[in-house]
């Protein structure tokens, strides 16, 4: 057989597999970024969890519509991705700015809708941001922790900031508290997702800090958020 109608062949096949590929994929996602391609990211993004990582298929208790605020400790760098397998609507993420910033990533933060915050010289700009997003009837996501803790001990449990607390007591909406564990390398960031593992994520009671004070409420979440093993 001629070489040239090997190379056709070879080439509709691929074609093939590409087009399998992405079916499987668009199957996967649930969630409407209103990007065609963020959308199949987030398909990948699932398939990767539950496969990779071993993610059960249970999801955040969300409102179908309206907004929310998930809150979550952060133990790894895959924690984000895990997030956003367990939710049926997209997750606007506050992140450091140098994250954010992070050179080939930007533009998929950006489509995200991440709001990048400068913890240094201006974190009030990203709350005001989200409260944007909240007044837009988003989901807001936000890692009280502020950065990556781990180990965790009795004697160093999370520390968290209140941010999140500030804008549900402001907003009036509850928070949704999310525990993280299972993770493959706790504390590591890029070769946590890389790492196989069994992720679980644990959904405990809205909490609703309306009728607290915010150092109450901030004990409270604290509490409910320090519960990785």
């Amino acid at each position: 057989m001629d070489f040239t109608y090997l190379l056709i062949i070879l080439f509709i096949f691929v074609l093939l597999i590409i087009k399998k590929l992405f079916s499987i994929i668009d199957k996967a996602n649930i969630v409407d970024w209103e990007h065609g391609w963020a959308n199949r990211i987030d398909g990948l993004l699932r398939i990767f969890c539950y496969r990779f990582h071993g993610l059960e298929k249970k999801y955040i208790t969300l409102p179908d519509s309206g907004p929310a605020i998930v809150v979550a400790n952060h133990i790894s760098g895959l924690d984000p991705l895990l997030l956003i397998a367990a939710s049926k609507r997209p997750l606007r993420f506050l992140i450091a700015r140098e994250e954010y910033d992070r050179f080939g990533l930007q533009w998929l933060f950006k489509a995200a809708g991440c709001i990048p915050v400068d913890r240094a010289s201006n974190p009030e700009k990203a709350l005001r941001q989200a409260l944007l997003a909240i007044d837009k009837g988003e989901v807001v996501a936000i890692f009280p922790q502020g950065k990556i803790q781990w180990p965790i001990t009795e004697k160093s449990p999370f520390r968290i900031k209140g941010g999140a607390i500030r804008l549900a007591q402001r907003k009036k909406i509850p928070l949704i508290p999310v525990v993280v564990d299972g993770v493959g390398l706790k504390g590591a960031t890029m070769l946590a997702v890389l790492k196989r593992s069994t992720a679980v994520l644990s959904f405990d009671n809205a909490l609703s800090c309306e009728s607290m004070s915010y150092d109450e409420c901030l004990e409270v979440l604290a509490q409910k958020l320090n519960k990785v093993s």
